[in-house]
């Protein structure tokens, strides 16, 4: 049992939209990601979707709405709604789902799931 620091996560990689699992809680994973310019438009017909800005502003585009997260701010998507994070700048986000969640809701176009 160590103490997990999220900064030295998220100093270990570069790349964006590729969530790192640092822990797990019960059945769910805690990652942090880095992430910039559009992700495509997804739901996730199981679970809701939780965002946490760590660092930077966070646009989370929904079909009829945007809502702006800052630093410190929290947003959960529910399940089943269509949504595209934006990100005009680096963002540092934590997310947690349960263990196996496609990052894209298809697991045919989500990115391997990699602990760190």
């Amino acid at each position: 049992m160590d103490k997990i620091n999220l900064s030295e996560k998220l100093s270990q990689f570069s790349e964006y939209w590729s969530p790192k699992t640092i822990a797990q809680l019960n059945q769910y994973d805690i990652m942090v990601v880095k992430v910039k310019d559009e992700f495509v438009w997804h739901k996730h017909d199981e679970t809701d979707d939780f965002f946490l800005v760590l660092k930077g502003r966070l646009t989370i585009q929904l079909r009829d709405q945007d809502i702006h997260l800052e630093a410190g701010e929290l947003f959960v998507v529910p399940r089943g709604v269509e949504h595209r994070p934006v990100a005009k700048e680096e963002v540092h986000l934590l997310l947690i789902e349960p263990t196996g969640t496609p990052n894209t809701g298809d697991k045919n176009t989500a990115v391997p799931r990699q602990s760190i």
